[in-house]
């Protein structure tokens, strides 16, 4: 992806405006490469991600939520320690380097002010986030690099921090204008090539803007310094465009301009903030990158169980094809005991009329010559019957691996539906539950009991303001079916397809045709008819679906039912979700001093004490107004 210098360039001054002066309240650390900072800034309460992923290594205000691990990582605990209350003073970058230097103002343990910085360089696989002292030496970071002589620049705690190596490329930014057209002029190829020289040339382009630059050049020296000379006026003036490039309605790429080089094959989309371009390019990406690195383990496991299943369910289905024709048996059986006074011991074919057959055809039915005449006889019943046992038992035993597969089916479904860890160990400990995967020893509580914890269904809110939840497990599933939902809702359902179960919260009330088409369109979103259209999608009161005793997770059964057919829409969900992110924020008080979750004063210790007198007082008069009146 192009984030180059320049796109850090911009989303840097973007950061800068809306960060400076702004207050650190808390810190997370949801990933092993990423920190959240929810942050105090002006009167708005904003998060601050900074990731040093080797894939997507970036630094951004982000609303996506993320799912922090129950016990933080240390390198959360000494961010915590270090930069909880700090200020921001000054965001600085290089030029046209991929690196942000926050600096912060903080008390240290004695109450004295000081400095500290945190360092964000997005350099690829040697993306790091590094903690800095006042006077420049690493506190610690999330990657580090010790000094053997594989590495040029160790990066260790109690080391001076330095920047990366200069890779001896120029900094277009920082030449007078004459002179960088010069150099253009007089050493750029004619042709083809010319990306490849701007690349190895000039720091801070990505090969998308050196393409563009050629392609506006129209592949003439004249042409590629104009356009060169106008970037970097772009650049020194801050005139950038946030523009995402979809291709068949698909985010293919980004930028900090339009980009014309695609033709009309590429939809340009512009943003109103590079954060916003950021939180919906790698929103979806990166939920599936987490799924698939932190799930890898049970999801090989589910596969290999569904393949396993998928087979024998083949093999079966041939063998029950052929116990079909075991009707020929008894009839072999009963030609040879009407025939025996023909047959002799060591015979291999019995040639007889067949009385079954329309046109009383000979048939040449075959024989063990090691068996009496008897005996052949009793071997075609015995095969017949035996076939007809193996009917009886295959039809069983296809029935409950078609449930099986059609289980497996929908775990390795809503497995792309989880957003964190714990739906992930939901979907584990469900899988542990039913004898697919190895049972964990699980975490007690401090009064030995198993500790469960379940993650919510996702959420959503329909146009009219009707509040709509989605399963994200079979589990999940079940518990929102047959247990939080009540009896009243709607409960909706991608028909003959694996999918989430979807409850419109009604209260017993009509829904409006809006808030029902927008839960159906939800229904047929987080199903495998996803990227289909016109997806049918059944809905029905709650209380008449039901789940069959002993069924896996996530299955039920319901008979009456109405469909309506939609177009699955992520546009939609989108704004679904965001609606009701937005009645959230809408409802919660305005943040206090302290912090954006809190909202009320600090009393003195005096004052909480005078307060528990009080309500002492208080229940010690209700108590012996109770004894009074109770006969």
């Amino acid at each position: 992806m192009p984030f180059d210098a320049i796109f850090m360039t911009a989303l840097a001054g973007e950061l800068r405006d809306k960060l400076t002066g702004g207050k650190v309240d808390k810190l997370y650390q949801p990933a092993r490469d990423e920190a959240v900072l929810h942050m105090r800034a002006g009167r708005d309460n904003v998060r601050l991600l900074l990731s040093a992923s080797p894939a997507h290594p970036r630094a951004q205000l982000t609303k996506v939520p993320r799912e922090n691990p129950e016990t933080p990582p240390m390198f959360c605990m000494l961010l915590r320690k270090h930069f909880t209350g700090a200020r921001l003073l000054e965001l600085t970058q290089p030029s046209m380097e991929r690196l942000l230097d926050f600096r912060f103002e903080t008390l240290d343990e004695l109450g004295d002010r000081v400095e500290r910085r945190l360092v964000l360089e997005c350099i690829g696989r040697k993306s790091n986030l590094i903690m800095l002292d006042g006077a420049g030496r690493v506190t610690d970071c999330m990657r580090r690099a010790d000094g053997d002589l594989s590495v040029k620049r160790p990066v260790m705690p109690g080391l001076y921090y330095q920047l990366p190596e200069p890779t001896g490329r120029l900094d277009p930014s920082a030449m007078p204008p004459d002179e960088l057209r010069a150099l253009v002029l007089a050493n750029a190829p004619e042709g083809d090539g010319q990306d490849k020289w701007l690349l190895d040339s000039f720091n801070g382009l990505s090969p998308l803007i050196a393409r563009e630059l050629v392609f506006q050049g129209e592949g003439a020296r004249e042409g590629l310094a104009g356009r060169l000379e106008q970037l970097m006026a772009r650049v020194r003036a801050g005139d950038f465009t946030p523009t995402v490039l979809l291709k068949e309605g698909r985010p293919m790429d980004f930028t900090f301009m339009p980009v014309l080089q695609y033709g009309p094959q590429v939809e340009l989309k512009r943003y109103p903030s590079f954060s916003t371009l950021l939180d919906d390019f790698y929103e979806q990406k990166e939920a599936q990158e987490r799924v698939k690195q932190r799930g890898q383990d049970f999801i090989r496991s589910v596969t290999q169980a569904r393949n396993r299943t998928a087979k024998k369910i083949v093999n079966q289905e041939g063998d029950l094809a052929r116990s079909a024709d075991r009707e020929t048996l008894r009839q072999y059986g009963d030609i040879i005991t009407t025939n025996f006074y023909q047959m002799s011991r060591g015979q291999t074919v019995l040639r007889a009329q067949n009385y079954y057959d329309p046109d009383a055809k000979d048939v040449d039915i075959p024989l063990d010559p090691l068996l009496t005449p008897q005996q052949n006889a009793a071997k075609y019943y015995k095969d017949y019957k035996k076939a007809q046992k193996a009917e009886e038992m295959l039809t069983i035993q296809l029935e409950k691996n078609r449930r099986e597969l059609d289980y497996l089916d929908s775990v390795l479904q809503m497995i792309t539906l989880s957003e964190g860890d714990r739906d992930l160990q939901e979907i584990r400990q469900e899988l542990m539950d039913n004898g697919y995967l190895k049972q964990h020893k699980r975490k007690m509580t401090a009064k030995g009991r198993v500790k469960i914890v379940h993650a919510k269904p996702m959420e959503f809110r329909s146009s009219a303001g009707l509040t709509i939840l989605v399963g994200k497990n079979n589990s999940q599933n079940d518990r929102l079916t047959t247990r939080d939902a009540d009896k009243r809702d709607l409960w909706l359902h991608a028909q003959k397809l694996h999918g989430s179960h979807v409850i419109l919260k009604t209260g017993g009330a009509e829904p409006d045709q809006q808030s029902l088409t927008e839960a159906a369109m939800l229904a047929a979103w987080f199903s495998q008819g996803r990227e289909s259209g016109q997806v049918p999608v059944d809905y029905t009161p709650v209380k008449v679906v039901k789940k069959p005793a002993g069924a896996k997770p996530g299955y039920v059964i319901y008979n009456t039912y109405r469909t309506l057919y939609v177009t699955p829409s992520e546009e939609l969900v989108r704004a679904l979700s965001r609606r009701e992110q937005r009645g959230w924020n809408e409802a919660r008080p305005s943040a206090g001093p302290r912090s954006g979750l809190e909202t009320r004063p600090r009393r003195s210790e005096a004052a909480r004490c005078e307060q528990a007198k009080r309500d002492d007082g208080a229940i010690a008069g209700r108590k012996d107004e109770l004894t009074e009146d109770t006969p």
